[in-house]
């Protein structure tokens, strides 16, 4: 008796692990398990961006240092009548600091006595070269009239030889006294330019503007001691003109090759979220730099800030604009990716789509965009047809990420296609072994039972 129940509950439980099979395996097959997620295809413009982060920095930007060693005494007026500082808007020659002139006072002075003192050391010695001419004349005379003579009864030979002597030595010396001149006047000259470097550098003591501009950055105070030796301390940073900026952008060395000079590009700042800037690309600098073996290029983008809505420094999300399609079917590129099980495919579309409804290729890209035409590739979606699929094979266009062109035959704007599948039923209905032992659940409100 017993081995016949044993026999009976068996049987029971190998028929109850059959049926439950069986219905695991036909629910799977009709799709009726199964949710799709679904999206349209759509018609529209298509944009390909290559994505960067940069820095937003003034055209031109001129570094006021100082060329002496001083104390800044006071700053300037700005063209508002406040003092010199961050934002003020200066003109060229305007006073933006002045540093102590006791000291270059002092050297000017010095310099200036000096160039007096040769002054009258040339005039020294044209004066001692107006008494050599003189006494030249007198020896010349002298000689002449002792060599009429000649060496006689009347003129003894030593008298005679005296002459001749004198002459010679005051040809001599008046040749002495003209080089002496010549030494006065390049003391005078070196003098003279002593003064003229002495007054410069009082001159520099007046730190002015050399451009018309802002001011963006001040970096001296009041009181501060300024040493300036072989490089000159940087005092004033001045934008030249904040209506026209750049955006400094480092560009990956895989996208690099896409980027090209009169290229437009959107950029957003996270100051102004709401508003998207456009500019275009200038130049691409060929000094590659690398970090953390990443090779990145330095992309200059100059844009208008006549509204003058942009600040320097700010930090820009830049998109270039790689490629641009008009009115293209487009479907979400996860379309492309998702590939459906065998049993979820209609039963006369298992073995493939009908021949002929590859197209050939997609339409001629503009001739703008010859730079960076990607050439189309085959690919494969879905269309839902009630609880199951149908594949449409299609060409792949560009692709901005999210979303893809394509081209096939039978496409259409407003056709559902599947991007993937959400097993509804798995989370309502267990279908799984039922003599599993199921855990209990935890109490609502409170942790799990220990």
């Amino acid at each position: 008796m017993k081995k016949w129940i044993k026999r009976m509950v068996a049987g029971a439980l190998l028929l109850g692990a059959i049926g439950t099979a069986f219905a695991w395996y036909f629910q799977r097959g009709d799709g009726r398990n199964t949710s799709f997620r679904t999206s349209r295809i759509t018609r529209g413009d298509l944009l390909v961006t290559i994505d960067a982060t940069g820095t937003l920095e003034p055209e031109e930007v001129v570094d006021v240092g100082a060329q002496v060693a001083g104390q800044i005494l006071t700053l300037g007026i700005d063209a508002d009548g406040r003092s010199v500082d961050y934002g003020s808007r200066v003109e060229e020659g305007m006073v933006l600091a002045s540093i102590d002139k006791a000291l270059a006072e002092a050297d000017v002075k010095q310099a200036e006595a000096q160039v007096e003192s040769a002054k009258a050391g040339v005039r020294r010695a044209e004066a001692d070269l107006e008494q050599l001419k003189a006494k030249l004349l007198q020896a010349r005379r002298d000689w002449e009239r002792a060599q009429k003579l000649g060496p006689s009864e009347a003129l003894a030979q030593a008298t005679y030889d005296g002459y001749q002597s004198a002459y010679e030595i005051a040809k001599a010396n008046v040749a002495v006294g003209e080089a002496a001149i010549l030494e006065a006047k390049a003391g005078l000259s070196q003098a003279e330019t002593t003064l003229w470097r002495a007054n410069r550098n009082l001159g520099y003591c007046t730190i002015t503007s050399p451009v018309k501009g802002v001011v963006i950055d001040r970096r001296v105070n009041i009181g501060q001691t300024v040493v300036a030796s072989l490089n000159a301390p940087s005092l004033f940073l001045i934008a030249k003109d904040l209506k026209r900026m750049q955006v400094w952008v480092a560009v990956n060395e895989a996208d690099v090759a896409k980027i090209y000079p009169g290229q437009p590009v959107t950029f957003t700042v996270d100051a102004l979220p709401d508003e998207t800037f456009g500019g275009e690309v200038v130049k691409v600098r060929l000094n590659a730099s690398m970090t953390q073996n990443v090779v990145t290029y330095t992309v200059e983008i100059v844009t208008d800030n006549s509204a003058g809505r942009l600040l320097p420094y700010l930090t820009a999300n830049v998109k270039f604009q790689v490629s641009r399609r008009e009115n293209v079917l487009l479907v979400p590129s996860a379309a492309l990716r998702w590939t459906p099980s065998v049993e979820q495919v209609a039963p006369e579309h298992r073995n493939g789509p009908p021949a002929g409804q590859v197209p050939t290729s997609l339409p001629q890209q503009p001739p703008a965009e010859a730079k960076t035409r990607t050439e189309a590739r085959p690919g494969m979606i879905y269309a839902r047809e009630g609880q199951f699929v149908r594949p449409v094979p299609v060409k792949v266009g560009l692709s901005s990420g999210t979303h893809t062109e394509v081209e096939g035959v039978g496409l259409a704007e407003g056709m559902e296609l599947v991007t993937g599948v959400e097993t509804g039923a798995a989370a309502s209905t267990d279908i799984s072994n039922p003599f599993t032992p199921k855990l209990p659940a935890p109490p609502k409100g409170g942790p799990p039972p220990r």
